[in-house]
C-alpha cells in the first residue's frame, strides 16, 4: 500500500491525516495539541502516537507534507497605489496565498502610516502599485519609506515591472529578503494576481516557517509546503476542477466559521449569468478567498450579536433574551468553550449560521439597478455565484453540528435579499473528515490520489 501522512500545525490543534493513495481513502486521523510556544513537536509527537495506535503500526509513508497556521498563521500587510485598483488586487493576492491580511495601505505612505506597518509585524508585506507602463512614483516613494524604516521581513515586490528593478535594488541590503513577481494589475481591467501568489508562498516555505519554529519537526516531514488557508483553496480548486478524467464538481462554494474567523472560498469565474448584466471594477479571481476577522464564533461573539441583534440569535436558538445574554456572555469571556448540553449547542449553531450568512454576503457580488442616460442598466459588483451546484461546510463548528444543512443554507439566497448573488439552489455537503486541506497538499505531489480522497470525504447534507 502507498501511503501519505498530511499534517495541519494549526494554532490550537495539529491535525493528521494518513490517506491510502491507490484507494483514495482515509487510513486514519488523530490530533494533538498545538504547544506553538515552547514546542511544536510535543503535539505532533502525541498526535502520531494516537494515529500509530489505532492503525497498530504507522505504514512507510511516501509522502509526509505539511501546512501550517500556527502562532497566528502567515501575517500580511498590502500597500498599494489606489484602493479599488492595485491595493485590491494586492489584497486578493494576499488572501489567495493563504494569509492573514493585517492591514492595507494606498497611495503615498505618510510616516505615520510606516509606523503603523512596524507596529502591525507583519511577516511579509507585499508592495504593489501602478500598471505596466503606468505610475511609478507612487511605489517608489514607498518603496523608499520602507527602505528608510526599520522593517526588515521579507518584502514581495508586484507592481509597474518599469520600476521593479529599482525597487529591489532599493530594498535588498542584505538584511532584508526582497523578491519580484509580475504585476497584480498589468493593465486597468487585467488581473494577475498567481504569480504574487506563488512568491508569497515561496516566501512562507522558506523563511516563515524557519521562524515560526516549525523547522524542529523537519526530520518527521518531508516540508511544510503551504499556509493552512492556501491549502484548503488548493483542494476546492482541485474539487471544482477535477484531474484527467476524474471530472471536477465544478463552481462551488467553501464556508468554514472558526472560532477566530470565518472563511469563505469560491472557485469558478463569477462573471454575470443574466444576459444584460454589466460587471463593474476588476475582475475576480477564480480562486477566492474571503477572511472575516470579525465573525469569529468564539473570540468575535460581540459583533456578530451587534450585526444580527440578541433578540434574533435567541430566538433562532429557543431562549429568553436574557438566558441568551448571560449565555453569549460566558461563551467570550471563555473561548474554549465547547457546548456541554442541548441549548448550549443549539445557541451555537445560531452563531455558527449567522457568521456563515453574513460572511457570504460579503464574498457575493451583488447585482442591482443603475439609472443612465440611455434608461436603466443592471450593474454587478463583484462574484455571481448563483449557479453554482455546491456549497460545502468544512471544519468542527458544521461537520459537528446537529444539524449541519441549516448552518449551509445560511450560505445560498435569501429572497430577502435579492441582491446578494448568493448560490441559488445547491446542493449542500460537509468535508466530513477535514480533507480538504490534505487534498490541496496532496495536490502538490499526487493530484488524482487528492482527488479521489477529498471527493469521497465529502457527505450530501441536503440535495
Amino acid at each position: 500500500m502507498k501511503a501519505a501522512l498530511l499534517v495541519d500545525f494549526g494554532s490550537t490543534w495539529t491535525k493528521l491525516r494518513a490517506l491510502d493513495l491507490d484507494g483514495g481513502t482515509l487510513l486514519g486521523s488523530a490530533q494533538g495539541p498545538s504547544t506553538v510556544t515552547s514546542d511544536i513537536n510535543v503535539g505532533f509527537d502525541a498526535a502520531l502516537r494516537a494515529l500509530a495506535e489505532r492503525l497498530r503500526g504507522l505504514p512507510d509513508f511516501a509522502y509526509r507534507l505539511a501546512s501550517s497556521s500556527a502562532a497566528g498563521g502567515l501575517r500580511m500587510v498590502t500597500i498599494g497605489l489606489v484602493r479599488e485598483l492595485t491595493a485590491e488586487a494586492a489584497r486578493q493576492a494576499a488572501l489567495g496565498a493563504g494569509a492573514r491580511l493585517v492591514g492595507s495601505f494606498a497611495y503615498r505612505l505618510t510616516a505615520s502610516d510606516v509606523a503603523a506597518v512596524a507596529a502591525l509585524a507583519p511577516d511579509i508585506v507585499l508592495l504593489c502599485g501602478g500598471t505596466d507602463g503606468g505610475n511609478r512614483e507612487v511605489i517608489l516613494h514607498n518603496a523608499h519609506a520602507l527602505a528608510a524604516s526599520a522593517l526588515r521581513c521579507p518584502v514581495v515586490v508586484a507592481g509597474n515591472r518599469e520600476a521593479t528593478d529599482e525597487i529591489i535594488a532599493l530594498l535588498d541590503d542584505g538584511e532584508r529578503f526582497v523578491t519580484a513577481a509580475a504585476n497584480v494589475l498589468p493593465a486597468i481591467d487585467t488581473l494577475d494576481i498567481e504569480p504574487a501568489r506563488a512568491a508569497i508562498r515561496d516566501v512562507f516555505m522558506r523563511r516563515i516557517v524557519s521562524a515560526k519554529g516549525i523547522d524542529r519537526v523537519h526530520a518527521a516531514v518531508d516540508g511544510v509546503l503551504l499556509p493552512t488557508p492556501a491549502a484548503v483553496l488548493e483542494g476546492a480548486k482541485l474539487l471544482a476542477d477535477g484531474i484527467g478524467a476524474r471530472e471536477g464538481l465544478g463552481a462551488l462554494v467553501v464556508v468554514d466559521p472558526g472560532g477566530a474567523t470565518t472563511d469563505v472560498h469560491s472557485i469558478g469565474t463569477g462573471e454575470p449569468a443574466a444576459a444584460g448584466v454589466i460587471r463593474y471594477g476588476l475582475p475576480e479571481p477564480y480562486a477566492k478567498r474571503t477572511v472575516e476577522g470579525d465573525l469569529g464564533v468564539r473570540h468575535n461573539v460581540s459583533a456578530i450579536v451587534a450585526a444580527v441583534g440578541v433578540e434574533a440569535i435567541a430566538a433562532d436558538a429557543g431562549m429568553t433574551v436574557a438566558e441568551a445574554s448571560t449565555a453569549l456572555d460566558a461563551l467570550e469571556s471563555r473561548v474554549e468553550t465547547l457546548p456541554g448540553n442541548a441549548a448550549e449547542r443549539a445557541l451555537d449553531e445560531t452563531l455558527v449560521r449567522a457568521a456563515v450568512d453574513i460572511a457570504m454576503k460579503r464574498h457575493a457580488g451583488t447585482v442591482e439597478t443603475v439609472y443612465t442616460a440611455q434608461g436603466p442598466v443592471q450593474v454587478q459588483r463583484g462574484k455571481d455565484l448563483s449557479a453554482v451546484k455546491h456549497v460545502i461546510g468544512t471544519g468542527g463548528a458544521i461537520v459537528h453540528a446537529r444539524d449541519p444543512a441549516s448552518v449551509l443554507a445560511a450560505a445560498c439566497a435569501d429572497a430577502r435579499d435579492p441582491q446578494s448573488l448568493r448560490p441559488r439552489a445547491p446542493r449542500l455537503c460537509v468535508d466530513a473528515d477535514y480533507m480538504l486541506y490534505a487534498a490541496g497538499l496532496l495536490a502538490q505531489v499526487d493530484p488524482a490520489a487528492a482527488f479521489d480522497c477529498a471527493r469521497r470525504g465529502l457527505r450530501i447534507v441536503k440535495e
